[in-house]
């Protein structure tokens, strides 16, 4: 009478078959779509400054210290690529909330004599800002000028007013990203969704290599 396979070897067999066939569909993909390190630039580095946040509290360059930091250049009035830039920033604030002790983001106004910390303020409450990760800054006309027009390198060149008095302010639509030593490592294009998603990835290897 012939003898069955017993039932250990049977079942050593099945785990056998399991591991060569099912482990390496998954481990492989995993290892191959895995992101690698970054090789990111260093564009400059942020100078002191000393500006006012949406609270109405000083807010300088030491804010922006130890951790990484996503900057936005937005207004209040602004109704053309601000909501894109500001939609995109909660979208990023989502993505990131699990690190929001190591990936902060910072918006400056370019229309600094309009968005008083009163109207930033709502602003914020606009896009759900969360205010420890999300803060918005602005001062002085001079001095807002001097930062964005000096290290972050954009524009808040006031052109000629749109119909029903809306101003018109040149200034950039992309995000910069800081590292923690205030060095600016890299330009994002606000409509690139793909750059969107490196630029997380970059400020998370930033975060959690340069502290």
């Amino acid at each position: 009478m012939a003898t069955g396979i017993p039932g250990r070897r049977l079942l050593v067999g099945l785990v056998v078959v399991l591991l060569f066939a099912v482990v390496p569909g998954v481990v492989v993909p995993t290892l191959i779509c895995r992101q690698s390190d970054p090789e990111l630039p260093d564009l400059g580095e942020v100078s002191a400054f000393s500006l006012t946040d949406e609270t109405g509290q000083p807010f300088t360059e030491q804010a922006l210290r130890g951790h990484a930091t996503i900057v936005s250049f937005v207004f209040t009035r602004c109704d053309l690529i601000c909501p894109v830039t500001s939609m995109r920033m909660e979208n990023i604030q989502e993505k990131t909330f699990d690190a929001a002790g190591r990936v902060k983001l910072l918006s400056f106004t370019v229309d600094p004599d309009y968005d008083t910390p009163e109207r930033l303020t709502a602003y914020a409450k606009r896009y759900h800002a969360n205010p420890t990760q999300w803060r918005f800054v602005t001062g002085p006309v001079d001095k807002v000028r001097s930062v964005i027009e000096g290290p972050f390198m954009t524009s808040m060149l006031r052109e000629a007013d749109r119909p029903g008095g809306i101003p018109n302010i040149a200034h950039a639509g992309y995000f910069l990203l800081l590292d923690p030593q205030l060095h600016i490592r890299g330009k994002y294009e606000t409509e690139d969704v793909k750059r969107l998603d490196e630029m997380i990835h970059d400020a998370r290897f930033l975060a959690r290599t340069m502290n």
